[in-house]
This record gives C-alpha cells, sequence and structure tokens, in this order.
C-alpha cells in the first residue's frame, strides 16, 4: 500500500511542477501545445480548444509543451517572442508551485500539534558539563558553527555535523546575542528514567501551539528543508557524501515505504508520509532552480545572459545554440537518472 502511495505521491508532485508551468502560461499569454499527466505513452487524450490533454501510462512525471519553447516559432504568442519577465514568471513557476505545495503539506501536519518543542533552553540533564559563563535557562540558540538555529531539530543536527567536541554558539539572552566560541558540547551518556541514553544533555521549552506559532514552525520547516538541499549538494562537491549516496524515484519510494511500514499506526505512517512528501516537493522546488542546462534554472540563468549579452551586441542571438546547450545538460542529467536509477536497484537489492 505504501509503495502505491509512494509512487501517486511523486507523480502529483511532478505534476504540481508542470500545472505551475501551465496555469502561468495560459495566464500571460502563451500557447500551450500538450499538457500531460505521466510519460510514455497516452492513454488517454482530450483535444481543447488550442490545448491537448493528456493521461499517459507511466505515472513518473508530466510535461507541459510551449510553442516556441525549444523550437523556432512565428506565432506571436510563442514562448519565446514574449517579454524577458514574462518567460521568467513562468519557468519559476513550478518551482513556485512545487515550494507552495510542500508549506501547504507541513501547514496542514502541523494544523494538529498541540505543542510546539522551541529553541529555548528549558534546562539541564545532570552531569552536563556547563560553566557559570555557559549556557543558562532561557538562552534561545541562534547559531550552531555559523548556521542559524530555526527548529529545535537544528540542534542535533548541526551539533553532529561538527568536530563531535564543541561548537562555536551564539543564543540569545535578555535580547543580545550572547558567544560561547569552542563551547564544550557532544553527545554523552546520561540516565533517564533509569537507562543510559545518548543526548547533548539539555532540554529545550515547549510552547502551546497556537496559529501564529503553527505558521512559523511551518515557515521555519520549509526553509530548513531548503538548507538541507544546500548542505546535501556542498557535501557531495566535497567528498563528504558519495554519489552512491544519491537517490531516485525508486530510492525515494523505498524510504517511503519503509517509514510507512516501521510506523506504529497507520495515522502514525501517514503523517511520516507527509512530512517526507513535503521535503521531497520543497527539494524539487530548490533543485530545479540550479543553473544547470536543461532544468527551469538553467534556462532562466541562459534567458538572462542572453538578454545581457543582446543588449551589448546589439543584435539577437540565435536560439539554436541555448538549446544545443540544454540538450547536451540534458542528455548528461538523462545518463545521471539511470546511474541512480541502477545504484537504487543495486541498494535493493543488497538488502
Amino acid at each position: 500500500m505504501y509503495i502505491a502511495i509512494a509512487i501517486i505521491v511523486f507523480g502529483l508532485l511532478i505534476t504540481v511542477h508542470e500545472l505551475g508551468h501551465f496555469l502561468a502560461a495560459k495566464s500571460l499569454g502563451v500557447k500551450v501545445n500538450e499538457f500531460a499527466i505521466g510519460m510514455g505513452p497516452a492513454i488517454i487524450k482530450k483535444q481543447g480548444r488550442e490545448t491537448l490533454y493528456s493521461l499517459r501510462a507511466l505515472p513518473i512525471g508530466g510535461f507541459c509543451s510551449m510553442e516556441g519553447e525549444d523550437e523556432e516559432s512565428n506565432d506571436p504568442r510563442s514562448f519565446a517572442n514574449k517579454p524577458l519577465w514574462r518567460r521568467f514568471v513562468i519557468l519559476i513557476a513550478g518551482s513556485f508551485m512545487n515550494f507552495l505545495a510542500g508549506f501547504l503539506i507541513l501547514a496542514a501536519l502541523f494544523s494538529g500539534y498541540g505543542a510546539i518543542t522551541t529553541t529555548t533552553l528549558a534546562g539541564f540533564m545532570e552531569g552536563f558539563p556547563n560553566t557559570e559563563t555557559g549556557l543558562r535557562e532561557g538562552d534561545t540558540f541562534y547559531s550552531i558553527d555559523g548556521e542559524r538555529i530555526y527548529l529545535s531539530n537544528d540542534l542535533s543536527t548541526f551539533l553532529s555535523r561538527g568536530n563531535g567536541k564543541t561548537a562555536d554558539i551564539v543564543v540569545i539572552r535578555d535580547g543580545k546575542k550572547v558567544f560561547l566560541n569552542d563551547f564544550p558540547i557532544s553527545l554523552r551518556e546520561y540516565e533517564i528514567n533509569g537507562q543510559k541514553v545518548l543526548r547533548y544533555g539539555i532540554y529545550l521549552k515547549a510552547e502551546r501551539a497556537t496559529l501564529g506559532l503553527k505558521l512559523r514552525h511551518t515557515w521555519y520547516t520549509s526553509i530548513s528543508f531548503v538548507r538541507m538541499v544546500r548542505l546535501g549538494l556542498s557535501d557531495l562537491i566535497t567528498g563528504n557524501v558519495g554519489v552512491r549516496e544519491l537517490s531516485g524515484p525508486i530510492g525515494i519510494v523505498g524510504i517511503i515505504n519503509e517509514v510507512g511500514s516501521a510506523a506504529e499506526t497507520k495515522s502514525a505512517a501517514f503523517a511520516n508520509i507527509a512530512y517526507i512528501c513535503a521535503f521531497i516537493a520543497i527539494n524539487l522546488a530548490v533543485m530545479n532552480m540550479l543553473p544547470i542546462p536543461a532544468l527551469d534554472g538553467g534556462r532562466i540563468f541562459f534567458m538572462l545572459v542572453t538578454f545581457v549579452a543582446e543588449k551589448i551586441l546589439r543584435k539577437r542571438i540565435n536560439p539554436k545554440y541555448e538549446n544545443y546547450i540544454h540538450l547536451a545538460g540534458f542528455v548528461l542529467l538523462m545518463g545521471l537518472m539511470v546511474f541512480v536509477f541502477f545504484n537504487d536497484i543495486l541498494k535493493l537489492v543488497g538488502r
């Protein structure tokens, strides 16, 4: 059941992305030749007044085919013949819809919360190695090793990314920033209810979840998801994470299935799946805005470069050169997807 849910959700997130392009194109006067849900051969087709609507066999994506997007067109309603700002809005609309979808999923998920753990220090576990010049009850964590702290989960995330012994901590105390450089804090054994557990030795304050706090928590979680994409890319570039750790649709479906199956109740399973889906939606929004050929971000980048170049050179640059670059980028992306596909298969077999 959870595998089926995962496949449907993944397809819906891609559809939401393409729907953003479609709605923006229609509202800004660009002709849309076809709007498709899914990929592969068409199962159902319906010709609208100017747009062909189709449902395709494979639930792994979709597309919004606009006139003049990838080829020359003399149609005044083609994508290429529209002003720069309209093309920019259309290209960014897909990622906006993904981000909005992720935000709304989180908002719905957090709407049922009665209390939310904050980043304000409520106390210490017995044996915590504090000093008079160290942390105090009531301190609100502002940053750890230069990274802003928005959520309670951010504490463990960035403490674990440090050296494991000390951290540069900034807290808000009495309305002012207090800097605690090289502050000793690490995972240690503490006793809770007679059991020894690994903890950082601090307690955080929980507050009643008002509407304002829920919305703020939703926004901070969304921003935190954006940052996780940045950190993931950084780890990939620096070699902290290998390319074999990358996961594609198959890997994501497997993760969602595991999370759903491991939950104690169905309501908990759906809550966990919703959380992961929100992360994927925002992840898609950010990844599509990267300045990589064939992605929306790459199209925006080349569109801006072309605009500046044409202003300087005072002549129109043939769009076929940009299309060649996007084609090369598409081929490379397809190669990466094939690698990730087989990598996911090997992970599943290895289990």
